[in-house]
């Protein structure tokens, strides 16, 4: 059975027609332009909630995910990634911690895996695995201020974010008498997903089922790693979990071959390019488009994994002129601390 939303009861609440990943939610109530401004509530419910509780749950994900998750605050939130062996990105979580209960949510299409995976790895461990009949809603604020939710199980403010941003989840059936509640208390207004989603790709984060493919590393995507004060989603010092010899190969020798990336699209192109297109660059494979969403400022923007070697080139997109936005580039990538212990072992040093 299909998902619909509770607040697709609300006025000129629109849905997308074709889009699996945004199934259930609206894209849109009316104004898909001007819901991009002011402090706005957003429908991400399709989102669906684990619940790992227990004396053990800490230690359980902390050996299965690659964020830290041991000896953390009791109000700790965060993204973890599970990868498999190779270091290739599984799945892709957010995380919340309340009262001894982790709360991950991921998309809808990941959920079954995902869960599935984690209830196989219990063994001994004294944890639960549950689903959470929650609903996950995202608030974003050009000035940083939040109202209160009183109703929610579960808030974060996420790291590195503009404009600022909190996701919180209420139970299931509350949702849409939340949501009036803050239109009509705290004057909030609401904003359809295309508003988030052009966020989320002016900010570079990545949604798994479009943005990235079975070959994806979490190196492609600098918004991921742990650095410096930013807290994303692999923690580059912590205990050995799958997928984590990649990780450390990259982190310490090495770049990745490819870049997640924000492309400008030229806008007066008559086809709109879609997700999963080749990119080329004279000619050449360069890269593979991903989302596709139209900003108030920008107009139409995308996210790309494309080759390092062609970030400055000119590309293509089955006719559409694109070009890497220079600003989404990572400013810090690390030391590759391994690649100068290298180099001093060749100099004689």
């Amino acid at each position: 059975m299909s998902y619909s939303s509770d607040l697709l009861q609300l006025p000129g609440a629109t849905p997308i027609e074709g889009n699996p990943l945004a199934e259930g939610v609206a894209w849109h109530y009316g104004n898909p332009l001007a819901e991009q401004q002011g402090t706005r509530l957003i429908d991400r419910s399709h989102r669906r909630v684990i619940a790992v509780a227990g004396k053990d749950a800490a230690e359980f994900l902390h050996n299965l995910l690659s964020q830290k998750l041991i000896d953390v605050p009791s109000s700790f939130s965060a993204s973890a990634l599970d990868l498999d062996i190779q270091g290739h990105i599984l799945h892709h979580t957010d995380i919340a911690l309340v009262d001894g209960t982790f709360y991950l949510d991921v998309p809808a299409a990941q959920f079954d895996s995902f869960a599935d995976y984690l209830r196989k790895m219990v063994f001994w461990s004294e944890v639960t695995v549950e689903e959470a009949d929650l609903a996950v809603l995202s608030l974003l604020s050009p000035n940083g201020e939040f109202p209160e939710v009183p109703e929610a199980t579960f808030s974060r403010r996420v790291d590195a974010f503009a404009p600022a941003r909190m996701d919180f989840a209420v139970p299931r059936d509350q949702a849409l008498e939340v949501a009036r509640r803050l239109r009509d208390e705290a004057g909030v207004d609401f904003a359809g997903l295309m508003a988030f989603t052009a966020a989320r790709v002016r900010n570079v984060e990545p949604e798994l089922g479009v943005d990235l493919d079975e070959k994806s590393i979490p190196h492609e995507v600098p918004r991921l790693i742990n650095r410096g004060e930013h807290v994303g989603a692999v923690h580059l010092n912590k205990g050995c979990y799958r997928g984590q010899e990649t990780v450390a190969r990259v982190e310490n020798l090495g770049r990745s071959p490819r870049l997640l990336v924000m492309l400008q699209l030229d806008g007066s192109a008559p086809n709109e390019p879609q997700p999963g297109d080749t990119i080329t660059a004279n000619g050449r494979k360069v890269g593979r488009l991903g989302t596709v969403v139209h900003d108030a400022d920008y107009g139409p923007i995308a996210l790309a994994l494309v080759k390092r070697s062609a970030l400055e080139a000119p590309l293509d997109i089955d006719g559409v002129a694109a070009s890497v936005d220079k600003d989404s580039l990572p400013t810090d990538e690390g030391e590759k601390l391994g690649r100068l212990a290298v180099e001093k072992l060749r100099r004689g040093q």
